[in-house]
């Protein structure tokens, strides 16, 4: 009996981009509010809940949680084109519904006002003075960096355990902030930015421009270049990078690993994160629904012979309509001389009816009376 393969729904990716989203905003930018932007506890915790989420639901959807992420993967050749809406609407739903979460529950706080204190992203006058162009080029920086190492990480041929990588990408993702949090507040994430960025304030709002364009410039450029320097490992989706057009692989999907979505959906890669992947595939020796290879059994009766080369037939040889003399080697056949008494052939054996004295067998096809 085959094993089947639980792929999952569009709505069953769409919740878990959601989910992750909602949860990378909440935890993130709550720790940012109420710890009055401490670095490490920020941090940290925009990092923490990438690894928790990963492993919770990336083996559904792979665990992007941002819009350039899901960028990056599409043009390093590990996700179609028409995932991308699916993907992007999740995302965005999830960073609005945490931001009305946050601005809500903030309000518990007598004079609390969200007015550039909802851990906004910022630059100029609206933040610590620093240029709009040296936001902008941080922020491309900071998520072309973020990309590579998600696509090195998750890449096939990367021999760290798979178990790892969410480890890794938290941490990348750590690193980032304490690079660049007293800068821009740290984005690389337009639905971390927009997500919070609504409720701040209108400043807030007319600066969100700098915190979509400059993530999704990164992740282009880190999605477009990683191919070009270290190559893809694997045949790119169908449906992906710079080829627009659809194809059967590209809505392959094989859960179980956040590692196997972004490997292109290798076959039988399950088991771990991403991957997830897959996670996109059956396992390597038996395509699933292709029944295994049986031996013929000698003593059932076939209702029909099937036609050779059929599938289900267990050998290419056909038996006559009418039995020559026994051949040596031939199935169920005695050898060509009366046998001795005890061995094969000899009355009462299989392949020799009793009663037949005259000592000449002949063996007849199961389906003839």
């Amino acid at each position: 009996m085959s094993d089947t393969i639980d792929t999952p729904s569009t709505g069953q990716k769409f919740t878990a981009e959601t989910l992750g989203t909602f949860v990378l905003v909440f935890f993130g930018c709550g720790a940012a509010m109420r710890s009055g932007g401490d670095y490490v506890a920020t941090g940290l915790t925009f990092g923490l809940t990438v690894v928790v989420m990963a492993y919770a639901v990336g083996r559904i959807s792979g665990g992007h949680f941002n819009p350039a992420v899901t960028l990056g993967a599409v043009l390093g050749g590990r996700l179609p084109w028409n995932q991308v809406g699916i993907y992007f609407a999740a995302q965005l739903l999830g960073g609005l519904l945490a931001g009305a979460m946050l601005f809500g529950l903030n309000h518990g706080f007598e004079g609390f006002s969200a007015e550039g204190n909802m851990a906004q992203n910022f630059f100029g006058d609206q933040g610590t003075g620093f240029a709009w162009w040296a936001a902008l080029l941080l922020e491309i920086l900071m998520t072309a960096v973020f990309l590579w190492v998600i696509l090195a990480v998750t890449d096939e041929r990367n021999e760290v355990n798979v178990a790892m990588g969410p480890l890794a990408i938290g941490l990348a993702l750590a690193m980032i902030h304490f690079a660049s949090m007293s800068a821009t507040g740290t984005s690389v994430n337009p639905a971390r930015s927009i997500g919070v960025g609504v409720f701040a304030g209108t400043d807030a709002i007319v600066q969100l421009w700098l915190f979509v364009v400059a993530p999704l410039v990164g992740a282009a450029i880190a999605g477009l270049t990683y191919p070009v320097l270290f190559g893809h490992g694997a045949e790119p989706v169908a449906g992906s990078g710079l080829n627009f057009g659809g194809g059967r692989k590209g809505n392959q999907f094989v859960p179980g690993s956040y590692e196997a979505q972004w490997n292109q959906g290798q076959q039988g890669q399950q088991g771990g994160w991403g991957q997830p992947g897959a996670a996109w595939g059956a396992p390597p020796q038996q395509q699933w629904g292709q029944p295994q290879q049986q031996q013929p059994d000698p003593y059932s009766t076939p209702q029909a012979q099937p036609a050779p080369g059929q599938w289900g037939q267990p050998d290419q040889t056909q038996q006559p309509q009418q039995q020559p003399p026994s051949q040596p080697g031939q199935w169920g056949a005695p050898p060509p001389q009366q046998p001795a008494p005890g061995q094969p052939g000899a009355p009462g054996h299989w392949g020799n009816p009793d009663g037949d004295d005259d000592g000449r067998t002949q063996v007849r096809r199961p389906d003839q009376p």
